[in-house]
């Protein structure tokens, strides 16, 4: 279905719960999570109501994301529901990848086709630090397990923060001369927590002058290492506005549609549908509201509540 600007929007991303098993510094607050009463939160069912009401609409891709998606009881049984949904060709999921390693076989058989893993440094006590407490051998070991599983293509989406990881660029560029794996690096948005944290532009990734440009796919700008196996994307929000490439909505765990990440605006999902009335309108209305573009650059700061509680 296209929108009001010619956008082709086929992709929902969905967050299933505020909840994680980390505590990372730009996306919530070390004390005083305000989490979302559970009541508030839309169940599995209602969430595959939202998800049959947008196959209709000609939603083709669904992006499991949260807080962290694994740690939500039930999710491989509702992950196996979607998977059989008419008219849905993509199921995947954002995840830190602490849970990763013991469930990758389970979620293939479910349905799920590939994983984003989110990586924002190779050095466990940086690791430790960013999302404090973290083990990074285990989110190592969940991104392998995901290789054996078939949970193909694997994509590593780190942030760049400076001052914090951006003497590892080269580090993680030699990634995928190693493994058949995406490094994206991702410009750190001023949403939240993240406020506190200096931002660097995407293009310190160019800096060395030996990455081969490949071209766009969807929001990434991708590049290659000569002989390399994996590519290297650029995702880049606030140097680089990709607005008119976006193709998503994205819906809150507790019933909000989104149609803009940087924008605060939304569509209030879960009153109509547990009222029993028919969704459907009220997804076209995001749709309708979905803006040409976002005003925010890299200069610009703007208060939109806390990656956790929007889903990234």
């Amino acid at each position: 279905m296209r929108d009001e600007f010619g956008r082709e929007i086929d992709y929902l991303r969905i967050s299933i719960t505020d909840r994680c098993n980390l505590r990372c510094r730009y996306c919530m607050p070390e004390d005083g999570v305000k989490w979302i009463p559970k009541s508030e939160i839309l169940s599995f069912e209602e969430i595959l109501e939202v998800c049959r009401a947008a196959s209709k609409l000609g939603f083709k891709k669904f992006r499991l994301t949260g807080g962290e998606p694994l740690v939500r009881l039930g999710i491989i049984g509702f992950i196996e529901k979607i998977s059989k949904i008419d008219g849905i060709d993509d199921i995947a999921m954002t995840t830190n990848g602490i849970l990763l390693g013991d469930m990758a076989d389970e979620l293939k058989m479910a349905g799920l086709k590939r994983i984003n893993v989110s990586l924002d440094t190779l050095n466990p006590e940086k690791y430790r630090y960013i999302t404090r407490g973290g083990d990074v051998k285990r989110v190592l070991d969940g991104i392998r397990k995901a290789f054996y599983a078939g949970l193909y293509p694997v994509k590593i989406n780190t942030v760049l923060i400076k001052g914090f990881n951006d003497d590892e660029i080269d580090d993680l560029v030699n990634l995928t001369s190693i493994y058949p794996v995406d490094v994206r690096f991702i410009e750190l948005m001023p949403i939240g927590e993240a406020m506190n944290m200096d931002y660097i532009p995407c293009d310190r990734v160019l800096d060395g002058g030996k990455l081969i440009p490949l071209g766009e796919d969807g929001v990434a700008s991708y590049y290659r290492l000569e002989n390399a196996i994996g590519r290297v994307g650029l995702i880049r929000p606030m140097s680089c506005k990709f607005c008119s490439r976006c193709n998503r909505l994205r819906l809150t765990s507790d019933g909000r549609l989104k149609p803009c990440l940087l924008k605060d605006m939304e569509v209030d999902l879960k009153g109509p549908l547990r009222r029993g009335e028919d969704i459907v309108p009220v997804i076209k209305k995001a749709l309708d509201i979905k803006p040409k573009e976002h005003e925010a650059d890299a200069g610009e700061y703007l208060k939109n509540g806390d990656m956790y509680e929007i889903g990234g």
